[in-house]
């Protein structure tokens, strides 16, 4: 790397824009109920059977069914280096909806909501890559010295994914029933930059200030298509058991993107000589990787069902901005979660929910950078369930994410300078509300 591509690499490091929850870039609170109870993949039950267990929705009464929900994400996002806290707060409302119409032949399902991402960041006060700077940059060589001073910079990130599914269930027998289902994906990753720092270099005594000034507002979009498989097993009938493959997203994003470069020694660098994948007009695969759902509901008693579930994601086999720059290709491990759930119904109108989940991403301290990092994550929740009768259905919940915190790796990344490994955090909750209606 040539001395001034590297100064500027030092200056030029943008925002996070991880997802919350599940994975890389997938969620996995499609419903309010999700939030209270997260082990559903083994679930019969009118509110997320339709998004977790879709063949299990053959277990369900006759009739059609309308269901609506909001979560709302709230939170922060911190980047720590040598004391310093650079620090966004989230917000992400998270919207779902649903209508499945079952009979004793068949059930035909439609699903629309998030599918993945993790909302809108804005870092006011810049973010780590920009605390290093001036460690990285800064030399005395006797008669001259260099010395670099952020002077306001900020940035901003955001990436959603919305779905759409459509698909059908039956009866293979009275014990075992499948699901088949089509689904298109619309995904968008916002990257909006401004670096605003100088050079002041001392020759001879002199002093020279040299401004440096870089600007991009960029967005990836893409749309992609997949299947989605499931198959439910009523093995008992307190006991049942489901399963759902939900198929890779292929999506190739194409950057629309406005930039202004910096000049620096005679040199023209900005955000996207460091990130390519959001130079416009250019085109690179970010697939969303395929999950393997498994779980299990047993009835305890009349009134009490516990729930288990597992997803794993299938990284490894997935393009994720492979190819936007060879010589910083990201490459994930495959990741996993586990959940543990339980209902309690106190009386004919009234349940209670809670439940946990522990997720590994799959991703290590080498991912892991301004841009993005996914941490592993343990989740708990609660909430209650109201049946007004026997047609309606109303959810609330809550639930709180406990992120692990990672070093990153900016020792490495510039060895021989006293630097420290900046440190990356989250905290995230979030409320929902939801409500099923048999029409």
């Amino acid at each position: 790397m040539s001395k001034t591509k590297f100064y500027l690499a030092a200056l030029i490091l943008v925002t996070g824009i991880s997802s919350f929850g599940a994975s890389i870039d997938h969620i996995q609170n499609y419903t309010p109920e999700y939030g209270a109870n997260p082990a559903q993949q083994g679930a019969i039950n009118r509110n997320t059977s339709v998004y977790f267990n879709p063949a299990g929705l053959m277990r369900l009464e006759d009739g059609t069914y309308l269901r609506a929900g909001i979560q709302y994400a709230y939170g922060k996002e911190t980047m720590t280096y040598k004391g310093k806290e650079y620090s966004a707060d989230l917000g992400a409302p998270v919207p779902n909806l649903a209508l499945y119409t079952k009979n004793k032949e068949r059930t035909w399902f439609w699903t629309f909501g998030g599918l993945g991402g993790g909302g809108d960041l804005k870092y006011d006060d810049g973010v780590a890559g920009i605390g290093v700077l001036e460690d990285v940059i800064n030399m005395d060589l006797g008669i001259a010295k260099v010395r670099a001073k952020d002077l306001g910079s900020s940035a901003e990130g955001s990436n959603m994914y919305i779905q759409s599914t459509l698909g059908r269930a039956w009866d293979i027998n009275d014990k075992v029933s499948v699901s088949l289902a089509g689904r298109v994906v619309r995904g968008s990753r916002l990257l909006k930059g401004h670096l605003n720092a100088e050079l002041n270099t001392t020759v001879f005594g002199k002093e020279n200030s040299l401004p440096i000034e870089a600007e991009i507002d960029s967005e990836r979009t893409a749309w992609g298509f997949g299947g989605q498989f499931g198959l439910n097993y009523a093995a008992t009938e307190r006991l049942n058991i489901g399963m759902r493959y939900d198929t890779t997203v292929r999506m190739n994003f194409k950057a629309d993107a406005d930039e202004k470069k910096a000049s620096l020694l005679g040199k023209e660098l900005g955000f996207s000589d460091f990130f390519p994948e959001y130079a416009d007009g250019r085109k690179v695969r970010r697939d969303l990787p395929a999950l393997l759902a498994l779980g299990a509901s047993y009835k305890m008693t009349d009134s009490w069902t516990t729930f288990v579930g597992g997803n794993y994601y299938f990284n490894e086999s997935a393009k994720i901005d492979k190819k936007a720059n060879p010589n910083h290709d990201i490459e994930y491990d495959n990741g996993w979660e586990v959940s543990l759930g339980s209902e309690y119904w106190l009386n004919k109108k009234w349940a209670w929910m809670i439940g946990a989940n522990y997720s590994d991403t799959g991703a290590h301290k080498d991912t892991f950078s301004d841009v993005e990092y996914a941490l592993d994550s343990f989740m708990a929740g609660t909430g209650v369930k109201y049946r007004p009768d026997e047609s309606m259905e109303w959810i609330v919940s809550y639930n709180h994410y406990w992120y692990d915190s990672a070093k990153g790796n900016f020792t490495e990344k510039y060895p021989g300078k006293a630097l420290e490994n900046q440190n990356y955090k989250k905290k995230i909750s979030s409320v929902g509300l939801g409500f099923t209606k048999k029409i």
